[in-house]
């Protein structure tokens, strides 16, 4: 049986009233808290296991609990009673206060490490200590902040990602994506490079001769922008030690380019860009699950829209001019070293790419109708440029390619200003603030050129049933990415934009059943043509 709220206010109709159980295990969750905090300061130092399980039991059982006390007892259907009146959902104090902590918590991990207790030159200390023990079961190394990070990452997921089944029960689209989140979470970003590090250990190599690379399997560039480091590659491509490394790496290797040109591209031109960004991505899943209060507080106003345009397709063309500067160099270094990709082919195959881009955007204006020409004009100018600028390193006496030397100090700068403050700071310290993606809507560049992919090849697209709606505004109110969903159902027109990432909570919190996740040929309506990409 639902609570009955017996509460007569007008000023605040929805009021928390919460049951004796669900304050216990929220107080479970608030020790837990204070035993992270109280850590900070070495109060663990001598009982650093028993302040891990204890923590980590505290958060699941509270975290579970208060989610079965809050939703079993209710009918099924979405819950999102009172989300403007939270003071922590609505930009209030304690919102604020959630916004601030997570950015300095995250500014801490970034560049300050050794405030949580990090020590490269003896035995950690601090909050990294409590999580040595669980680091050495899994992977035989004492903690780092991003081992302690990624078990935080995964905590929150797992045990969020119960609450967002349960508030979603009543659709089986949103309880197996959160299971698909979950387990592409846990296995591939947290364990799997956990157990395939201890294969790493000096000793391990010197007894069995074996060094395996090992990292996050599901990501892939320009995600990971420094997929083509030359580390990176020479990890892959080392087969010094016995066929077994060289054949794992080689293999890896083929696997990432292949995901690049082949399995993505086939993937989203099926079911569009929510293959990854809603179903796999550990960031879209952190944003699904903690993010999920915080949906509704998405600028859906057009001058984010503008701004979301430029900023993100201005980091994917960054990724693609670091990218390419970065394999030509590592090419030119190791021209003698016999691989069938040389400068001259990359060269080639860079310009090819470029400039068949460039000449369908004004070969088939049909089919980019609703690209500006300022637009056409800047991206042209940009695949032209860097078209140009490889070709004359072919040419250079020293191979200098974009007039550097180097390509650490462009690469130093964007993990800085992108892979860090943007993605990590940013991107989850503004939940409370902006919403749950603020880096999937106006930083990813994985979101981007899916995006691209999605909008104009894939047959993914939201249906609308334009004769049900009655305008309550649930799908643009709590659209993540900032769409005016309502705009197009009330025009009758289906859905096929770049940032949509195909969640699915528009259909899920319309009453009328207007809005339905489909895969199909395209239709005459199947795009707002006023409306400038």
């Amino acid at each position: 049986m639902s609570q009955v709220d017996t509460s007569l206010s007008l000023a605040n109709p929805h009021p928390r009233n919460m049951s004796t159980s669900q304050k216990v295990f929220l107080a479970l969750v608030g020790v837990a808290i204070t035993m992270i905090f109280i850590s900070l300061f070495g109060a663990a130092a001598t009982r650093e296991a028993t302040f891990l399980w204890t923590i980590l039991g505290l958060l699941t059982v509270g975290g579970v609990g208060y989610t079965w006390e809050t939703y079993s007892h209710e009918a099924a259907g979405i819950k999102n009673n009172g989300v403007w009146f939270f003071s922590e959902s609505n930009r209030g104090a304690l919102g604020w206060i959630f916004g601030v902590a997570l950015t300095a918590f995250y500014i801490s991990l970034y560049w300050f490490p050794e405030w949580l207790g990090l020590n490269s030159e003896g035995p950690n200390t601090g909050l990294i200590a409590v999580f040595d023990p669980l680091s050495k079961m899994l992977s035989g190394n004492p903690a780092s902040q991003w081992f302690v990070y990624g078990t935080f990452y995964t905590i929150s997921i797992l045990i969020l990602g119960v609450k967002f089944i349960w508030k979603y029960r009543h659709s089986n689209y949103h309880k197996i994506r959160t299971l698909s989140i979950m387990f592409f979470q846990t296995a591939f970003a947290f364990l799997i490079p956990e157990f395939m590090a201890r294969l790493n250990h000096q000793e391990a190599i010197q007894a069995t001769g074996v060094s395996v690379p090992y990292y996050d399997l599901k990501n892939m560039w320009p995600l990971n922008y420094y997929n083509f480091d030359g580390y990176r590659i020479e990890a892959m491509t080392n087969d010094g030690l016995n066929s077994l490394t060289g054949n794992l790496g080689f293999i890896m290797l083929v696997v990432g380019i292949s995901s690049i040109f082949i399995i993505s591209p086939i993937l989203t031109y099926f079911f569009g860009k929510r293959w990854y960004c809603s179903w796999v991505c550990g960031c879209g899943g952190l944003a699904e699950t903690a993010g999920d209060p915080f949906r509704h507080l998405s600028d859906k106003s057009l001058k984010a829209w503008r701004i979301e345009r430029w900023l993100i397709h201005g980091v994917l063309a960054f990724a693609v001019i670091m990218t390419v500067a970065v394999v030509f160099s590592y090419l030119n270094q190791h021209d003698d070293a016999g691989y069938w990709i040389t400068k001259e082919i990359f060269t080639a195959m860079v310009s090819i790419t470029l400039l068949g881009l460039t000449a369908l955007l004004w070969l088939r204006p049909k089919l980019f109708s609703t690209i500006s020409p300022n637009v056409k004009v800047i991206a042209s100018i940009i695949m032209v440029a860097i078209t140009g600028l490889t070709i004359q390193a072919l040419f250079a006496s020293n191979g200098k390619i974009f007039f550097m030397e180097d390509t650490y100090p462009l690469r130093k700068w964007y993990g800085f200003f992108i892979g860090a403050a943007f993605s990590g700071v940013v991107g989850v310290g503004f939940y409370p603030l902006m919403g749950s993606r603020v880096w999937c809507r106006f930083g990813c560049p994985m979101a981007a050129i899916l995006g691209l992919q999605q909008r104009f090849f894939s047959r993914f697209r939201i249906t609308t049933n334009g004769g049900q709606c009655i305008s309550c505004g649930n799908c643009s109110t709590y659209c993540e990415m900032g769409i005016d969903v309502r705009a197009y159902a009330q025009r009758g027109q289906n859905i096929v934009r770049a940032s949509c990432v195909g969640c699915g909570v528009c259909s899920a919190v319309c009453p009328r059943g207007v809005l339905s996740l489909e895969n199909g040929p395209n239709t005459g309506n199947s795009r707002m043509d006023d409306v400038r990409y």
